[in-house]
């Protein structure tokens, strides 16, 4: 029959030969400790507890040691002792902190008697004025009943001192929850604190019932045979030590290994000899712990020691590496699978992507499918899978809700957190934003407090933070990164807050600088925002038990101070570099273009002459203002912004408005214009919408800081430039730069409306020479265009022009174009300027001259489209599509059906569709250019790119 309680399975356990076998670092014969002397041992500590010291049945033990041993024995002692144990979490690092918390465990836990060491008490509890604390070398001392204070009858020091705290905290009555525990029926077996990375800690209630059911859930999904083993190294303080592993090992019946965090963490190459040396079938690493695996696995590749010390290595029988907490990395994932079957493990499914809580007895859902199944889906994150026996989920308005056997009923001491925690219907509100597909897999999207806003996109802070891992900054330790949103004392707004911990010395500025410009690169690139940025020494991030980071921690310890030492020496540091290194002006043309471009309020940190300007994070319209400020500086009357496009530095500029002064040095006409030089990943090339021009896409680039962008530019906007004047005289051009820029494929092409009719007919070419074109898009362009085409007049393609800018609403487009039609073209662009926005016109320097050259250009183009029949095929093709335009259709159903979906007459293979926000002139503007980036970054990694 199943053991009903703990103390029963324990009972159960005892009669087996099997065991724990207990490590204080690897250099130490471990101590095996089996079933039946763990029993026997808590049996002698618990009558100690009970006749020796007074403890009162169910009373609250708070257990807080730093060896798994003594917290494992002590857990027993008090679950035989018929005491509730609660699992003391590591105590924060500053005094204050430290008191406070002391003083919220006492009257949470109803004033609990401490479990400890005399060590400890000197250290953790050096400032205690609160807590009543035992230690374990006063065991063998009997205490004087009568006068013991911890004796006190509960009920009666409730009422004297904390009954009417407690209730203003809380809204609980302590006297209530202590009958709860008295009441069998509750069944209650541990308080599990958490992590209090929100707040205050809480104490989650687990009952005997609750953890057994979990444990048979977990292996429902995982199972183990008798012979297997499992393996720990995370604090016991943790539900995930205790009861995923610890727990459910007793229950499986099999042998278990403990070994300190710190030896595992400092080194993963403890962690595979370990789990090489044991056999160990199941164990678990958070994502951190995987991307040092991977780290180490990936140098073992280059080191030859490293590479001959693996060869010992043999995980033929890992079968669980369970992973959770965090998000997990598809890439981490199936790149570490590859180096673990390398290493023996059977299956490419080793790495199991879990969650759970304290309140599901950790993980309770679980991925079994993982890489295979997120690769398939080309997600950044791995799914989570599905539940176990005894959980249920659903979501509601995308809150992920859980119930069942193995989820808690409630926080003890706590009832305004527990009847916030809960749905009307009973389901468990988890705090996460997720979705469950149709085969019932979960995919968590991250939790609701940890989204950090910028520009009304809502972004997770572990999506900003793999993104920095990712980039793989040297300077900056791997998994030791928080973002998160931050608003200094008197701010009237919030900020990206970047603090990760250095990983070089104090006074190596070069490092530096260069961590905190790759890190400002890098989060404009992704968010389209300028972090603020502070490095810490190491050690100043602390982990929790399960290795995670807490941003609420470090958004405190920023917001009181605690940081400010380092601040200070980083402003130093970087100072210092800035007066060394950053390029100075050599001319007066410099100079004066350096002055420029700071009154725009333009620049990065440490910016000289040098440096990339399209690396500040500029966009479109601060080009066009730097234009016009230059011009009037220099008093000339026309800086073509191709010009500022291709001469990248305040140095390479500076040389090229020198030139301009010889008007007869005429520049010959490139189409392809780089807008992101740099990563490896495959090259973007950009086609220009219907106005010819490609300054559309720079908002769109700033988030692909790992792929070259190169976008096409159409002929005749330049001074001496004669427009095109036909399709094949385009495409050839196109095609041509673009192969001269990447000889080989695999090719991603994109179109912007007109400009996916171009990039249709470069793929074609491309893939008759037997070229690969791997990613081929379409933004909001349906295959026949020719009647449409043939609408547009010059007059229209003109306020088209002036709509897609901004300058006037679409409701006045509509209206304007006919009341200019009969006028010269001059005349319509006087009058359309007229009545412009005028602050947005002189953003964009839309001069009369200008905008008349530039409708030109657009008609050549337009006219181009009007004998258009799209012919051939593609192999395949991604449609983007947005509210069309109220000409076309009068809803995006109708505009797919009538319109979009004939695109399947020209594809091979298959087609995908990606609904966007905004309007056909709106999709990637500033405000919808967040969102649809992501949606772009999606659609690349499921063609493999």
């Amino acid at each position: 029959m199943f053991p009903q309680d703990l103390g029963a399975l324990l009972e159960e356990s005892a009669v087996s030969c099997t065991g724990i076998l207990i490590y204080s670092s690897e250099d130490v014969e471990p101590e095996f400790l089996s079933y039946r002397s763990l029993r026997v041992e808590a049996l002698t500590k618990a009558h100690k507890l009970k006749q020796h010291h007074g403890v009162l049945p169910r009373q609250i033990i708070l257990v807080h040691f730093h060896s798994h041993r003594e917290n494992l024995v002590w857990f027993w002692a008090c679950i035989l002792a018929d005491c509730v144990p609660a699992m003391s979490t590591p105590f924060v690092n500053n005094p204050e902190g430290r008191i406070a918390h002391m003083t919220h465990l006492q009257r949470l836990l109803l004033d609990p008697l401490v479990l400890t060491t005399q060590e400890l008490v000197k250290s953790d509890f050096v400032d205690n004025t609160v807590l009543r604390c035992l230690t374990v070398e006063d065991m063998d001392i009997p205490e004087n009943t009568e006068d013991s204070s911890w004796q006190l009858a509960c009920g009666d020091y409730f009422t004297r001192n904390i009954t009417k705290d407690a209730e203003s905290e809380f809204a609980t009555n302590p006297i209530d929850e202590y009958n709860m525990l008295q009441d069998c029926s509750w069944n209650v077996a541990a308080l599990m604190l958490t992590s209090g990375s929100t707040g205050s800690a809480k104490a989650v209630r687990l009952t005997h019932k609750q953890i057994l059911a979990a444990c048979r859930g977990k292996l429902s999904h995982m199972p183990l045979t008798r012979d297997s083993v499992v393996l720990n190294w995370i604090g016991l303080d943790h539900v995930g030590s205790l009861t995923e592993l610890h727990i459910t090992a007793m229950v499986a019946g099999c042998d278990q290994v403990h070994v300190p965090t710190s030896e595992v963490i400092t080194d993963p190459f403890v962690f595979l000899r370990l789990l090489s040396k044991h056999r160990v079938a199941r164990t678990f690493a958070p994502n951190f712990m995987l991307a040092k695996l991977l780290q180490l696995l990936d140098e073992a590749v280059y080191d030859e020691v490293l590479e001959v010390s693996l060869a010992n290595i043999n995980l033929d029988r890992l079968q669980y590496l369970i992973s959770g907490g965090e998000p997990n990395n598809v890439d981490t994932c199936a790149r570490l699978s590859h180096h673990l079957q390398k290493l023996g493990a059977p299956t490419s499914s080793t790495i199991t992507p879990g969650f759970g809580m304290t309140e599901t007895c950790a993980g309770s859902i679980y991925s079994r499918k993982c890489p295979e199944v997120d690769l398939h889906a080309g997600t950044e994150f791995t799914a989570l899978g599905t539940c176990v026996p005894g959980i249920e989920m659903r979501t509601d308005e995308g809150e992920l809700q859980v119930r069942g056997p193995i989820v808690f009923s409630g926080y003890f001491n706590n009832t305004n957190a527990t009847s916030s925690a809960f749905t009307e219907d009973g389901w468990f509100k988890t705090g996460d934003r997720a979705s469950i597909n149709e085969s019932g897999i979960l995919h968590l999207v991250g939790r609701s407090k940890d989204l950090v806003n910028i520009n009304g996109v809502k972004y997770l802070s572990h999506e900003l933070e793999t993104a920095i891992d990712q980039a793989k900054i040297p300077g900056v330790a791997l998994s030791h990164v928080l973002c998160f949103a931050y608003r200094p004392p008197g701010a009237s707004t919030e900020h990206i807050q970047v603090v990760y911990q250095r990983d070089y010395s104090e006074e190596d500025e070069q490092s530096r600088m260069n961590a905190l410009q790759l890190i400002i690169r890098t989060i404009l690139f992704f968010a389209g925002a300028r972090p603020q940025v502070l490095p810490l020494a190491p050690g100043r991030l602390e982990r929790t038990t399960l290795g995670k980071l807490s941003r609420s921690k470090a958004t405190a310890a920023l917001h009181k101070g605690d940081y400010q030492d380092d601040a200070d020496v980083d402003s130093l540091m970087l100072q210092r570099y800035q007066q060394k290194h950053t390029g100075q002006p050599e001319s007066a043309t410099e100079k004066i273009l350096m002055d420029v471009f700071r009154s725009c309020r333009l620049g990065a940190p440490g910016m000289g002459v040098d440096t990339p300007i399209l690396d500040t994070g500029v966009t479109s319209v601060d080009l066009i203002r730097f234009k016009r400020a230059a011009e009037k500086a220099f008093s000339i009357v026309d800086i073509p912004i191709i010009t500022i496009m291709t001469n990248t530095t305040i140095r390479d500029l500076a040389t090229a408005i020198r030139k301009l002064a010889h008007p007869e040095v005429k520049a010959e006409y490139n189409p392809l214009v780089t807008l992101q030089p740099n990563g490896d990943k495959t090259p973007l090339f950009l086609l220009h919408p219907g106005i010819g021009e490609m300054l559309v896409f720079l908002g769109l680039v700033q988030y692909f800081p790992d792929r070259p962008i190169y976008a096409f530019r159409a002929r005749g906007l330049n001074e001496g430039e004669e427009p095109f004047t036909s399709q094949e005289e385009v495409v050839q051009a196109y095609h041509c730069a673009l192969k001269k820029k990447q000889p080989h494929g695999p090719y991603a092409i994109a179109g912007y409306s007109y400009g996916s009719m171009l990039a249709f007919e470069i793929a074609k070419l491309l893939e008759a020479d037997g070229d690969q074109v791997q990613f081929l898009a379409s933004f909001n362009l349906p295959p026949h265009i020719k009647t449409r085409m043939r609408r547009l007049d010059w007059t229209a393609g003109m306020v088209h022009i002036a709509h897609f800018c901004s300058i006037i609403t679409e409701q006045r487009s509509e209206e304007i174009v006919h009341e200019l039609r009969d006028l010269p073209h001059e005349e319509q662009i006087t009058r359309l300027l007229a009545e412009s926005d005028q602050q947005r016109c002189a953003d964009l320097a839309l001069t009369n001259a200008g905008l008349l050259n530039w409708v030109n250009v657009s008609w050549s183009l337009q006219r181009i489209g009007w004998d258009y029949e799209p012919s051939g095929e593609v192999s395949h093709m991604d449609i983007f599509y947005c509210q069309p335009l109220k000409d076309v259709a009068r809803n995006r159903v109708e505009y797919r059906k009538n319109h979009l979906n004939y695109w399947v007459n020209f594809v091979r293979n298959d087609l995908h569709f990606h609904e966007v926000d905004g309007q056909h002139y709106t999709m990637i503007d500033q405000d919808h250019c967040p969102k649809f980036q992501q949606v772009l970054k999606k659609a690349l990694a499921a063609r493999g790119l």
